[in-house]
């Protein structure tokens, strides 16, 4: 039984507290997954990328033997080549998310016929150490962002201090919960109640905002939960407000292939950017894969990253067992089986990793029960909606312990790391500042008539940040061997 866990991967909690973990696990991840569909224009989606997240769990649960306890959900990684994919409807997304699966799916057949020792050559602890801060580090603006903000009708959406304060007290009740030693539960499920505690005092605010016409106050915007239930003539929806059938990618794409017409939200989001969905030809064939093949090329160092952090928390070499190229198999298969359900590329979440690390439940089995929760939940429209109404701020709170848990995991490794060598110094300094300064490359591909790059591919800052420290660390550790046998040449000469 390892000491440093309240629940191992191989433990399995009682029914009722079983469901309540695994709820916390959805509620951690909730609010990245329901952003993507969101950015790329898409919202009416969230259902379906919910739904999508649950089986990309299960399918990478299913290839790691059910031996890694992490969730998968919507990838930000993808978010500038899900841009170019949406110009060419639900076809785009689904090749674009396949091209991105089957290079994973190729790195573990290279893996395993050749190992994982050119990975740990590649990426040694001296660039894992910081990359895993990095991630968290690199969250953290957006959370402090979300803390502030009360809900976007709101005439003060933003430096909102009422937000402030909904957050703050999710954050102090999580953090409150986690520390006490009195209540087992509490240190369970201390999301739960810490979101129940910013949700309560957001929903005070808001009525007595509503009450006294105090926009200000008004942090929660309860409007989707009254348009769920009644059409703009006022009428009951019936059978509609309780369950919704999510537009899964794959049954999407079927129907732009054999009609030529493409769904109301897909001709939207293009029309919100100027432009008008075309069906996949060559020429865009060619445009989707370039737009997500150096991605995912990159995005492959992240899922290191992510399970070397999370090896370190539950004390066991994920890397080894159930195996690289099993993960990456998981990652990759389970990511296209997501998009083919939901509606974009999903990858191992850092917010699940917080999760297990604060309440110390690396139960595996709270893993496939969320993915099954999410399913389920994304056929009923009550709750989708009622999620949806937790305000920025308290999940603003809630990421404040989540991110920052995940950037002092990656601190932690640095305890192993000379930092007096100046080469150590140097590898790290290259990642952190790149990435915390928000480093990005952007690649051009596509001109237009002037001459002018129209198009580009974004490799995030973390990716970016990581290309720079895999590069100084291989100059470096290449000067450092040509250095040692220049020295051991000299001393043999002197010997004669």
């Amino acid at each position: 039984m390892n000491k440093k866990l309240i629940y191992d991967i191989g433990d399995k909690p009682k029914f009722g507290s079983l469901l309540i973990f695994a709820f916390q696990q959805l509620l951690a991840i909730l609010a990245a997954t329901i952003a993507v569909p969101t950015i790329i224009g898409i919202p009416t989606q969230i259902p379906a990328a919910i739904f999508g997240a649950g089986v990309g769990t299960l399918v990478y649960q299913l290839f790691t033997k059910f031996k890694s306890p992490v969730f998968l959900g919507s990838s930000f990684a993808f978010l500038s080549s899900l841009g170019v994919a949406v110009a060419y409807g639900y076809c785009g997304i689904l090749l674009g998310s396949i091209v991105a699966g089957l290079v994973y799916v190729i790195i573990a057949i290279i893996i395993h016929f050749t190992g994982t020792n050119w990975v740990d050559k590649l990426m040694p602890p001296v660039i894992i150490g910081p990359t895993v801060a990095l991630i968290g580090l690199s969250l953290a603006g957006a959370a402090m962002g979300d803390i502030t903000k009360a809900n976007a009708s709101a005439i003060y959406p933003t430096n909102n201090l009422v937000g402030l304060l909904c957050g703050f007290v999710a954050f102090l009740v999580i953090v409150i919960c986690s520390t006490q030693k009195k209540y087992k539960m509490a240190r369970l499920v201390p999301f739960i109640l810490g979101i129940v505690a910013g949700y309560v005092v957001a929903a005070i605010f808001t009525v007595i905002g509503t009450l006294c016409d105090l926009d200000y106050l008004m942090i929660i915007n309860f409007q989707p939960v009254i348009d769920n239930f009644v059409d703009a003539n006022g009428a009951f929806k019936g059978i509609e407000a309780f369950f919704a059938y999510p537009h899964f990618t794959v049954v999407e794409a079927v129907k732009e292939m054999t009609t030529g017409v493409f769904s109301k939200e897909i001709v939207a989001a293009n029309a919100a950017n100027g432009r008008e969905a075309a069906l996949l030809g060559l020429g865009s064939i060619a445009e989707v894969v370039i737009a997500f093949l150096p991605v995912a090329l990159v995005v492959f160092a992240e899922h290191i990253a992510d399970h070397k952090n999370l090896s370190s928390i539950i004390d066991k070499d994920l890397i080894k067992e159930p195996g690289l190229k099993r993960t990456l198999l998981g990652d990759g298969v389970g990511s296209i089986m997501g998009t083919a359900f939901g509606v974009c590329p999903n990858t191992t979440y850092g917010e699940s990793v917080g999760c297990v690390a604060i309440t110390r439940n690396a139960s595996v089995v709270t893993i496939t029960v969320t993915a099954f929760m999410c399913m389920i939940l994304s056929f009923i429209s009550p709750v989708m909606v009622i999620l949806q109404t937790i305000p920025s701020c308290v999940m603003g709170g809630v990421c404040l312990t989540l991110y920052g848990f995940i950037a002092v995991s990656g601190l932690k490794m640095f305890k192993d790391l000379d930092l007096n060598d100046n080469k150590n110094l140097f590898v790290v300094a290259s990642i952190l500042i790149s990435g915390i300064g928000g480093l990005a490359i952007q690649i051009p591909y596509a001109l237009d008539a002037t001459g002018t790059v129209a198009k580009f591919i974004q490799i995030t800052p973390i990716a970016t940040a990581l290309i720079i420290g895999i590069i100084t660390n291989t100059i470096l550790s290449k000067v450092e061997k040509s250095k040692l046998g220049q020295e051991k040449g000299n001393s043999s000469e002197e010997d004669k």
